[in-house]
C-alpha cells in the first residue's frame, strides 16, 4: 500500500512544467505589487531612491500546524506567530500541513490566526504539504491562500501558487510544494542562476526534504521508490552539488521535531566550494532545516543519521509519549544583514492534544533557546566530530574532534586559525528499528539484496575499517523473516558540531575586518531516546550495535561546565584557542584582540600587562602559565612578537573578534 501510494503521488506531478508564468489574472504583476509593498520588495541601491533595503531581514519560520480531524492545531500556532512577531519578523514561511484534511473549516481556523499577523505588516509564503491535496488545492488552497502568497511572486508554469518565488531585499526566497523538487528542479536551476548575481541568500522552503528523519525523498523516490520513476533518481547527485554550490539554506516542515543537519554533496561533481581567488574553503555541502513542530503530535526518530550523506548537528523531539512528557513548539528565525545570516530556533513545551484543551503551557510560554548559528558568505568551515570515537578508529581525513583548522583569510590580509582544543561536550541521540521494502515487479530494488545495495548506496555507510561508520557496523539487516524487508536497526549517535569561522566587514571601532566563530556552543551533553524521553549521558549506555565493533556506546564523562540542559543561550563551549594574525600593512602597536558585546560593544580580551610574551604552546590547556597579578579573571590571551601582529586567545564560547585601539 505505501508504495502505491507513493507511485500515486508521484505520478499527480507529470503535468507540472519547467518554466515561470506570467501574472494570471489574479495576480498583480511585481512592477505594481513593488509600488505597494517596497518596504519589503528587494531594490537596488540606488543613493535617490525613497526605496532603500532594510538593514535587517528576518524571516521567521512556522512548522506544521494540522491538528487532528477537521481542526488547526490554533494554540501552538498562535504561541510560535506571537514569538515570532516579538522577534520582529517581516516574512513568515508555514511550511506545509497547515491544515489536516484541508476542509473550509480548517482553512478559516488557520486564516483567523494568521490574519492579525498579516495585519501587523507580516508577510507569509505558505506553501503546501502532503495534508493539503487534491480538492483542498484546486478549490480551498487557492481561494484561500491566493490572498497570503504574494502578488509579485513568479510562479512556475503549470505550478501556479504551489511553486513560487520571491525576492526580498538580498535574499532569493523559494517555495516548493510537498514532493515537488524533483518535479522543479531545472526550474528551480534557472531561477536561481537567473538571480545568481543580485542576491547574497538563496533559502528555499518546501514540505519535505531530501534527507528525512522519519520520512525523506531519497528514501521514499529511490531506495523504496518505484520502477522507472527516475526524475529524482536522475538528478540527487546534481540537486546535492547544485545546492552545495550556491549555498542554499533548505528549510521544511513534515517531520514534526526539529533537526539541523548538513547535507553532502558528492565527491567528483562540480560543487565550487572552493576557488584560489575565494581564498577560503567552505565544504561541500548545504544546511537543512527541519523546523520543528507547531502541531497536536510528534514524530520519533526513525531509521537515524543518514551518515553517507549527513552530519547531524542538532536535533530535538518530543511525543508526549514512552517517556517524553510534552510536545515541543518551536520558533525559528533566519536574519539576514548584508552577507551575513543568523539562525535561531526556540522550543517551548506543552501538553496541548486538542483546541478543547485550552492554552495550558502556549498561554505564558517558556521559550528555550535550542539552537543558533551566525555566519556570512566568506567563510571557511569544517565539521568537528565529538570525542567519542573509539581510539582504533581510522580517521579518514575527517573523524577528528579538534578545535584546528586551516588558515582563514580576510580581503585585508588577516589570517585567523584554530590551533587547539578538543570536543568533549556533545549531545547524544537515539533512533529507532524501522524496515525499509520493496515489491517484486513494482519497486526499483529487485531483491532484498538490491534493497540493501541502495540503502547503502544513498543512505547509510557501509561499515570497513577504511570506512568506519560511528553509527554501527550493521546498519542495514535483511529481514529473516521476511524477505520484502530489510531492518534498519535502532542506534545511538553522536552529533557533530558545524564550525564556521566568517569574514565581516571592518566596523568603525575596529582595525580590519571581524571574525566570526560559531558553532562551538551548540551541544550541553544531553541525551534522549526516540521518542524524546531524556537519558543521561553519563550514566546511561548508548543501544546495543551503537559502536563500530557492534558494541553499545558507553557512558561518557561531560566537562563540569556542561549543563546536559537544552537552552544553549548561557552554554559554555569547550575550550579552543584562536590564532589571530593582523592585516597587512596594519600598524600594531596599541592594538589588541576584542570581544564584541551583546549591546554590539567592544571589549578587549585581556589587558596587555596580562598578555603572555610568545608562542601558544598546548601545555597552557593542562596548566595555566603565570601572569601578572589582577590578570586571574582575564581569559588567556597572549603576543608572539616573532611574527608580525600576531595573537592567541584561549576561548569559550562562539564569539566576535576583532583588533582595536585600546586606550
Amino acid at each position: 500500500m505505501r508504495l502505491f501510494l507513493m507511485l500515486l503521488i508521484t505520478l499527480g506531478l507529470a503535468g507540472c512544467g519547467d518554466s515561470s508564468t506570467e501574472p494570471t489574472d489574479t495576480q498583480a504583476s511585481a512592477e505594481d505589487q513593488a509600488t505597494e509593498n517596497d518596504s519589503n520588495s528587494g531594490v537596488e541601491d540606488d543613493p535617490n531612491s525613497d526605496q532603500q533595503p532594510k538593514k535587517q531581514l528576518k524571516v521567521g519560520l512556522l512548522p506544521d500546524t494540522q491538528g487532528g480531524g477537521d481542526n488547526v492545531a490554533i494554540h501552538p500556532m498562535e504561541a510560535v506567530l506571537a514569538k515570532l512577531s516579538d522577534e520582529k519578523v517581516d516574512i513568515v514561511i508555514p511550511v506545509g500541513d497547515l491544515t489536516d484534511h484541508g476542509t473550509t473549516r480548517e482553512f478559516e481556523q488557520w486564516t483567523n490566526v494568521a490574519e492579525k499577523y498579516r495585519n501587523q505588516g507580516i508577510e507569509f509564503l505558505p506553501l503546501m504539504g502532503n495534508h493539503e491535496d487534491s480538492y483542498a488545492y484546486t478549490v480551498e488552497w487557492i481561494e484561500n491562500m491566493k490572498e497570503y502568497i504574494p502578488q509579485d511572486a513568479v510562479h512556475m508554469s503549470g505550478a501556479e501558487y504551489l511553486d513560487y518565488y520571491v525576492v526580498r531585499d538580498n535574499v532569493l526566497i523559494i517555495a516548493l510544494r510537498y514532493y515537488h523538487l524533483p518535479v522543479a528542479f531545472q526550474w528551480l536551476k534557472d531561477v536561481i542562476n537567473e538571480h545568481r548575481d543580485d542576491v547574497d541568500h538563496i533559502v528555499i522552503a518546501s514540505h519535505d526534504g531530501l534527507i528525512g528523519a522519519k520520512y525523506g525523498e531519497t528514501r521514499e523516490m529511490i531506495v523504496e521508490g518505484v520502477k522507472d520513476d527516475n526524475r529524482l533518481f536522475h538528478q540527487w547527485d546534481e540537486i546535492r552539488s547544485f545546492f552545495s554550490k550556491h549555498d542554499v539554506i533548505w528549510v521544511q516542515g513534515h517531520e514534526h521535531m526539529y533537526q539541523r543537519s548538513v547535507v553532502k554533496a558528492p565527491l567528483g561533481i562540480e560543487a565550487t566550494s572552493w576557488t584560489q581567488e575565494d581564498r577560503n574553503y567552505r565544504l561541500p555541502q548545504y544546511t537543512q532545516i527541519m523546523s520543528g513542530n507547531a502541531s497536536y503530535k510528534g514524530y520519533e526518530f526513525r531509521y537515524g543519521e543518514r551518515e553517507l550523506v549527513q552530519a547531524i548537528v542538532q536535533q530535538k523531539m518530543n511525543t508526549l509519549k514512552n517517556g517524553s512528557s510534552a510536545f515541543d513548539a518551536n520558533a525559528g528565525v533566519l536574519s539576514f544583514s548584508g552577507s551575513r545570516v543568523d539562525y535561531k530556533n526556540w522550543f517551548t513545551e506543552h501538553t496541548v492534544t486538542s483546541n478543547e484543551d485550552g492554552a495550558k503551557e502556549l498561554a505564558q510560554p517558556n521559550w528555550t533557546l535550542l539552537d543558533q548559528f551566525s555566519r556570512t558568505t566568506d567563510r571557511c568551515e569544517r565539521l568537528v566530530y565529538p570525542n567519542s570515537i573509539p581510539e582504533e578508529t581510522r580517521p579518514v581525513m575527517v573523524l577528528d574532534p579538534q578545535y584546528r583548522t586551516n588558515e582563514c583569510f580576510s580581503e585585508d590580509g588577516s589570517v585567523v586559525k584554530l590551533i587547539d582544543g578538543t570536543n568533549n561536550t556533545f549531545n547524544r541521540v537515539e533512533s529507532r528499528t524501522r524496515s525499509l521494502g520493496w515489491t517484486q515487479g513494482f519497486s526499483r530494488a529487485e531483491s532484498q539484496n538490491d534493497l540493501m545495495r541502495l540503502a547503502y548506496q544513498y543512505l547509510f555507510q557501509v561499515h570497513q575499517r577504511w570506512t568506519p561508520n560511528l553509527n554501527g557496523n550493521n546498519r542495514i539487516l535483511p529481514n529473516t523473516e521476511d524477505s520484502s524487508e530489510v531492518n534498519v536497526p535502532e542506534t545511538t549517535i553522536d552529533l557533530k558540531e558545524h564550525l564556521t569561522m566568517s569574514w565581516a566587514p571592518e566596523e568603525s571601532d575596529t582595525v580590519g575586518q571581524v571574525m566570526i566563530i560559531s558553532g562551538t556552543q551548540n551541544q550541553t551533553g544531553t541525551f534522549s531516546s526516540a521518542y524524546g524521553a531524556p537519558k543521561d549521558i553519563e550514566t546511561d549506555s548508548g543501544l546495543p550495535n551503537s559502536q563500530p565493533d557492534g558494541s553499545a556506546k558507553q557512558p561518557v564523562t561531560v566537562p563540569n561546565y556542561a549543563t546536559k540542559d537544552w537552552d544553549v543561550e548561557t552554554a559554555t563551549s569547550d575550550t579552543y584557542v584562536i590564532q589571530f594574525d593582523a592585516p597587512r600593512g596594519a600598524n600594531f602597536e596599541g592594538v589588541g584582540p576584542a570581544l564584541k558585546s551583546h549591546d554590539g560593544t567592544w571589549k578587549i580580551l585581556a589587558e596587555p600587562e596580562c598578555w603572555i610574551e610568545g608562542a601558544y604552546s598546548s601545555q597552557y590547556l593542562q596548566e595555566a602559565p603565570i601572569r601578572a597579578d589582577g590578570c586571574a579573571s582575564s581569559p588567556l590571551v597572549g603576543y608572539d612578537s616573532q611574527y608580525n601582529g600576531r595573537w592567541w586567545a584561549v576561548m569559550n564560547q562562539d564569539a566576535e573578534i576583532a583588533l582595536v585601539e585600546i586606550d
